[in-house]
């Protein structure tokens, strides 16, 4: 996977985002990217709603976009002092769709946004625009848990399973170890996989007595040989060349989220590499289950990928 070359970041106008700004300055630097900062204005509402002249509207409107534009160009020309090639976008309207829109327009190959400010990392790290983004954007977006500058153990998160969403489970996990790599590389963190991994239908084995404790314990240790096998395919596809260490984790269990958020506090990871894949008929508009809960439970960074062949619901005006 080339490193980023066109990088987004999403500014929440009036808050503090200062780790976020410099994970997207460094990344840009670092691998000589075009970085764009752009602020979103929340569109008015109707004038019965506001009791204001039309004109008095706009002006409010203007003055808010000189506003947050000022903003913008200030940290930009730090940007530019230090190098960096930057510009500034504001627009108007809902904050995830003008971002994808914009994504759309300009190719953009990253987002990057700072944790919702509002909700906090004890109640729920990401918020209402992070999770549309993660669900609905074509390119990565990075969302960046304040606090954090330093990625030294990043976490893969792969499903090799073959099921009812094998096709893009198996198009997406190169792309996230892909990714997962090249974070590590230029982190120069450690790299970690994980699969969790379950005995199909076990519950009901035990349940009915159809297979006594041995069959059940010798079909554990197959299934657990054959994730093994598929990780190491999986492995061996990809350039790990660069990476300080790799370390993959194989976990049994019948809750994947819970596997994984546990196995991410116990190794202290610093940023998670996931897939989120579209489980219905609306493209793009829901991720899978394990992806919600992990991203409902996980308090690191989040760097989320889309299947090859994603098509967001969210398009240009015509």
């Amino acid at each position: 996977m080339e490193p980023f070359k066109n990088i987004l970041f999403f500014s929440h106008p009036g808050i503090e985002q200062e780790d976020a700004i410099h994970c997207a300055a460094s990344l840009a630097k670092q691998n000589g990217a075009r970085l764009t900062l752009m602020s979103v204005i929340k569109a008015p509402p109707t004038l019965h709603e506001i009791d204001v002249a039309e004109a008095e509207e706009m002006e409010i409107l203007s003055g808010m976009m000189q506003d947050y534009r000022d903003r913008l160009e200030h940290l930009a020309s730090k940007m530019r002092e230090d190098g960096i090639q930057v510009e500034t976008k504001i627009e108007v309207g809902i904050a995830f769709v003008e971002i994808v829109r914009e994504v759309l327009r300009k190719a953009h190959d990253l987002v990057i946004l700072d944790a919702d400010p509002k909700l906090g990392v004890l109640k729920r790290l990401f918020g209402s625009t992070s999770m549309h983004l993660m669900r609905k954007c074509p390119c990565p977006v990075w969302v960046v848990k304040p606090g954090v500058r330093s990625y030294k153990r990043i976490l893969a998160a792969v499903d090799v399973s073959v099921d009812a969403w094998g096709r893009a489970k198996r198009s997406i996990n190169p792309v996230i170890v892909q990714l997962a790599g090249l974070m590590a590389r230029m982190n120069h963190a450690e790299l970690h996989l994980v699969q969790v991994w379950s005995v199909f239908e076990e519950g009901y084995l035990q349940v009915r007595g159809t297979s006594n404790d041995r069959a059940i314990r010798q079909l554990r240790k197959e299934t657990k040989r054959d994730y093994a096998q598929k990780l190491d395919y999986l492995l061996d596809a990809v350039d790990m060349s660069g990476v300080r260490q790799v370390y993959t984790h194989l976990k049994h269990g019948n809750d994947p989220a819970a596997r994984i958020v546990t196995l991410a506090r116990k190794q202290s990871i610093d940023l998670m590499v996931m897939g989120t894949v579209c489980r219905t008929g609306l493209a793009g508009f829901f991720i899978g289950n394990t992806a919600e809960e992990v991203l409902n439970a996980v308090d690191c960074s989040v760097l989320t990928v889309k299947p090859q062949g994603f098509t967001s619901p969210v398009t240009l005006p015509l």
